[in-house]
């Protein structure tokens, strides 16, 4: 594999779009989107189907050629570079087909030929990617005999035979049972660490939540949102919430000690609860239970209001599909 300045610099974007617009027709399918996503990000590209991810992980991947607009993998264009963006890429669809009546080893061991890695080397490394997807076990059976769950992990360590440097999977969980999702996802975890950059589209929002460190919100082929997960929850509430809750006898004088510290905006009394309305994202509400208990009051609860990522998504977009 060719090593350029480019992709040896931890500087330069893992992936670089701009104005990226693609049509079908009079469709357009992706409108002017700028992304960018760094070197070692888990990178969560949300929208409803028909957003345009995959139209938009494609184009990536070198299989569609952009109407408009540029991207860069490793600082390398996708269209005037295609063969040396192939080396550093590993491209999993939504849907992939497999070889039923061949086996695991035989079916990795076709891919590693086709990214013409020798012979020798070829047999171990088959053997390291299936210890990585937790297949070692499965090496000798025949694919059609797999689950879903492992024919999905069998897709990924296909991927993984040429060592890529970012990975690009459209819904790497659908379909898969809960059990087999998480088995997937501390996967991807895993390959991370060990400083793959990784694009996942998912409509399993609440995973991805926990899952990756920034994210892109896409609706009707634009670009809605992108950045970290935080970052969005705090365009969303441009203040930290947090709720007290005290027996009912005492929220009026939990609200007469809280009321005048400096670090709280406002504070709202429903009930025997308290929404309080941090003066910012960077205060932390440590002081609350201390003053509160302090003053003789009994806590009941405390906790603090946080946007979850299908909320989030629900918010910013409006279900409108291309």
């Amino acid at each position: 594999m060719k090593t350029g300045e480019t992709e040896s610099d931890p500087e330069v974007p893992a992936v670089q779009t701009e104005g990226l617009s693609r049509s079908y027709g009079e469709l357009l399918a992706l409108d002017s989107l700028d992304l960018t996503v760094n070197q070692g990000d888990l990178f969560g590209f949300i929208g409803s189907n028909g957003a345009g991810k995959t139209t938009t992980l494609r184009i990536l991947a070198t299989f569609l050629v952009p109407t408009r607009g540029q991207a860069r993998i490793l600082g390398h264009d996708v269209v005037l570079n295609a063969d040396e963006v192939r080396h550093h890429i590993g491209y999993m669809p939504d849907f992939f087909g497999v070889y039923k009546d061949m086996e695991v080893t035989e079916y990795l061991d076709f891919f590693g030929a086709c990214y013409k890695i020798p012979s020798k080397k070829r047999e171990q490394t088959v053997l390291d990617v299936l210890e990585l997807v937790g297949l070692i076990e499965k090496r000798g059976e025949i694919i059609g005999a797999l689950s879903r769950g492992m024919q999905q992990r069998l897709g990924l360590a296909r991927v993984l035979v040429h060592d890529p440097k970012l990975l690009l999977l459209d819904e790497p969980a659908s379909g898969l049972d809960p059990r087999a999702r998480i088995e997937m996802m501390a996967i991807l975890q895993e390959l991370q660490q060990m400083g793959k950059t990784i694009i996942i589209s998912s409509h399993i929002l609440s995973e991805l939540q926990n899952l990756c460190n920034r994210v892109a919100i896409i609706e009707k082929g634009k670009l809605i949102y992108s950045g970290p997960v935080q970052g969005i929850r705090e365009q969303m509430s441009p203040t930290r919430v947090v709720w007290v809750t005290t027996p009912l006898d005492q929220v009026e004088q939990a609200a007469g000690i809280l009321k005048d510290c400096p670090e709280i905006a406002d504070i709202e009394q429903i009930d025997e609860r308290l929404k309080i309305h941090l003066q910012d994202h960077d205060t932390e509400p440590c002081f609350i239970p201390e003053k509160l208990v302090g003053a003789g009051v009994r806590l009941k609860g405390l906790q603090e209001d946080e946007f979850g990522l299908e909320e989030v998504f629900l918010r910013v977009t409006r279900g409108e599909t291309q």
